[in-house]
C-alpha cells in the first residue's frame, strides 16, 4: 500500500504543477510578493510551499510572463512581482486550456463519453 501512496502522491504532483503556474498569474494583475502570494492562494484553497513558489516567480520572470521591482522603502525590502503582458496572453490562452481540459474530463470521468 505505502508503494501506491506514493505513486498517488507522485501523480498528484504531476497534476499540481501545471496548475500552479496557471494559479500564480491568475493573482498577479496586483503586484505582489511571494508571501502574500502564498496567503492569497492559501485562502482560496490551494496551498503552496516557499520552497515551490520563489522558484516558479523566478523561472516565470526569466520567461517574460512576470516583471518585478523591488520595494525597500520598508525596513525589509521586498521585491513585487506583476503579470507582464507576455504573461496576459499566456494567461489567456492557459485559462482557455484549462477550462476546455476540465470540460472534456469531466465527461470522461463522468462516462459520459463512451465510444
Amino acid at each position: 500500500m505505502a508503494d501506491t501512496d506514493e505513486q498517488i502522491n507522485q501523480l498528484r504532483l504531476e497534476l499540481r504543477r501545471g496548475i500552479v503556474v496557471l494559479a500564480v498569474l491568475s493573482q498577479m494583475d496586483t503586484a505582489r510578493y511571494g508571501y502574500s502570494l502564498i496567503q492569497r492562494l492559501a485562502e482560496q484553497g490551494l496551498e503552496i510551499e516557499e520552497g515551490t513558489l520563489y522558484p516558479l516567480l523566478r523561472r516565470l520572470e526569466k520567461q517574460g510572463w512576470l516583471e518585478s521591482e523591488w520595494d525597500v522603502s520598508e525596513s525589509r525590502p521586498r521585491k513585487y512581482y506583476r503579470i507582464s503582458p507576455a504573461g496576459r496572453d499566456v494567461l489567456t490562452i492557459l485559462s482557455a486550456e484549462w477550462f476546455e481540459t476540465v470540460k472534456v474530463m469531466r465527461g470522461i470521468l463522468q462516462g459520459e463519453n463512451h465510444g
